[in-house]
């Protein structure tokens, strides 16, 4: 029996538009700029040799139930997620140099410092892959 579509397919299929990050239970996007890291170069990356991390951005990571934060600039929230979208742990404020994991994970979704907690974003919440309603970035948590 094959496995069911995970929550990331959009992203993996269509190359062109933008995306949003969304979580159904607060009925807005928890992030309105989606970068996927897919590959083994671009999920190595990651966010090193950046200054920033702008607010309302979000870097998905699959798949992967680790990542790290040596050499980076500033720190990070992680979500990490299921295939099916489900949230099953949070990280705030993860600092540099530091390393996290969590059995089970399909993907690790990297946040601009303090975003989960404005979100209010819980283990249990199901994270979804929208198309973005428009370009202006307005409504992101």
């Amino acid at each position: 029996m094959a496995r069911p579509p995970h929550f990331l397919v959009p992203l993996l299929t269509t190359t062109a538009g933008a995306w949003e990050l969304v979580v159904p239970r607060l009925e807005r996007p928890l992030a309105t700029r989606v970068e996927g890291a897919f590959d083994s170069k671009s999920r190595t990356h990651g966010l090193l040799g950046r200054s920033s991390f702008a607010e309302g951005a979000a870097l998905v990571i699959a798949p992967s139930g680790a990542v790290h934060t040596f050499g980076m600039k500033f720190p990070i929230d992680l979500v990490y997620a299921r295939r099916d979208g489900r949230v099953i742990k949070l990280r705030h404020s993860m600092p540099r140099n530091r390393m996290s994991a969590a059995l089970g994970a399909f993907a690790v979704i990297e946040l601009p410092a303090g975003t989960v907690e404005r979100a209010g974003l819980v283990v249990g919440d199901r994270l979804e892959i929208r198309a973005a309603k428009d370009d202006t970035h307005r409504g992101a948590i």
